[in-house]
């Protein structure tokens, strides 16, 4: 997932967007290497953030317009 990516364009840490999402730095960091599945609640709440659609978060598609 681009979770990582999304993170470092805005100048986050792990901990902050972890924070942010309720949950510990390393679970969210399981997220993004992958090692534990996204709940689709965070995957919404990442994507407002970030102004994406879950599509993008999701890798389905480059366009990251929400529609």
């Amino acid at each position: 997932m681009r979770l990582r990516e999304l993170r470092e364009d805005h100048d986050l840490t792990q901990r902050e967007l972890a924070e942010m999402l309720h949950v510990s730095q390393n679970t969210y960091s399981q997220y993004e290497t992958g090692k534990r599945q996204f709940p689709i609640e965070l995957l919404i709440k990442v994507s407002e953030y970030y102004n994406v659609s879950t599509d993008y978060v999701l890798e389905l598609t480059n366009v990251p317009e929400r529609k």
